[in-house]
């Protein structure tokens, strides 16, 4: 009689184990999608067993929502309250956050280690060139000149919680490295959450972290950089695999407008003013957070090939792997051997 309880108790005890698996190989996974920053946001994300028992999701849409609110009253220059914006109208009572220092301080470093190739007083020209909040405005060689006066960041300094310009007409944008920062800091709010494997993507840019099974890593699509291809994961480049890694993409097959049958690219040479023309059609940096990958891939949209080539094969922290076109105007691409480990197809 004992052996025959201790073989239903026994059985009871696999049934249930293989039931707990099953439930939670069906329902591990949730994903939060949504709008913020112009574009769309998705997160998938791996929820742990002891989570998933409780019967209630570890993060709601209104928490990822209300944090991404939260980043945009510090760093959007299309928001008129944010703290950015209010350092750019001068307002003598504007104090920085976490948001904004964190930012600044990421903007200064690339902006160090680039020869000034990424630099966020680029504010003016952005928008005299048609890419700030109020859209294209005339632009001649005269206006170009007499606004260059106020770009570079040896002409601020953030001391405690205060940006101080050395003119009050400088103006400040984020918006090359904003976005991939906003990654890190949803990705980070998961992780506070007890979430160890996830996946964010905000318009392109994505943090993965952990893996989706036992020695299956997230697998992620870089997007084709031909003109108009407005929609992530709509026209692919290449497929990558992605464990513990962060990834930002630069091109103007985005964001550009035409005018006079000239086609102008949405990435700033800070030196000279005008939107930055070499053979690179995009870039996509691969490193361990989003803020860096963002920033150094528009540098190097800037700087051009050989010079990132060259930034990338010298750094250990980084790989990249470029589009770019020949002098027949052909695509070709080129890579380092980390990003040529990642790819899928």
């Amino acid at each position: 009689m004992r052996r025959l309880i201790f073989s239903l108790a026994l059985l009871a005890l696999i049934f249930s184990a293989v039931f707990l698996n099953f439930r939670y190989r069906q329902s591990a996974f949730m994903a939060v999608d949504g709008f913020t920053q112009g574009t769309t946001y998705h997160i998938v994300l791996k929820q742990p067993l002891r989570i998933l028992l409780k019967g209630r999701p570890p993060v709601t849409k209104e928490e990822i929502d209300s944090l991404l609110h939260r980043f945009d009253l510090s760093l959007s220059s299309y928001v008129p309250a944010s703290v950015i914006s209010r350092i750019n109208r001068n307002d003598p009572t504007v104090r920085t956050d976490t948001f904004f220092n964190v930012c600044y301080r990421a903007s200064e470093r690339i902006w160090r280690e680039t020869d000034g190739a990424f630099d966020i007083t680029v504010g003016p020209l952005v928008d005299a060139w048609g890419f700030g909040p109020e859209g294209p405005e005339p632009v001649d060689s005269a206006i170009i000149d007499s606004l260059r006066q106020f770009v570079g960041m040896e002409k601020v300094k953030l001391e405690g919680d205060r940006v101080i310009k050395s003119d009050p007409r400088i103006l400040l944008d984020v918006n090359a490295i904003a976005q991939g920062y906003s990654v890190d800091v949803v990705g980070a709010y998961l992780e506070k959450k007890g979430i160890r494997s996830y996946l964010v993507e905000i318009g392109g840019e994505l943090k993965a972290k952990g893996r989706k099974g036992p020695g299956d890593p997230w697998k992620i699509g870089v997007d084709k950089p031909v003109d108009n291809n407005n929609i992530p994961g709509q026209n692919l480049q290449v497929v990558l695999k992605l464990h513990d890694k962060a990834l930002a993409t630069s091109g103007n097959y985005r964001k550009f407008y035409e005018k006079n049958g000239v086609k102008y690219g949405h990435e700033i040479d800070p030196h000279t003013g005008y939107p930055a023309r070499n053979r690179i059609l995009s870039v996509t940096v691969l490193t361990d957070e989003c803020i860096m990958a963002d920033g150094y891939a528009t540098a190097f949209m800037v700087m051009g090939l050989d010079k990132s080539k060259a930034f990338v094969e010298a750094r250990d922290d980084l790989d990249a792997y470029f589009v770019y076109s020949d002098d027949q105007g052909n695509f070709r691409t080129l890579y380092t051997k980390g990003f040529n480990r990642m790819i899928v197809r």
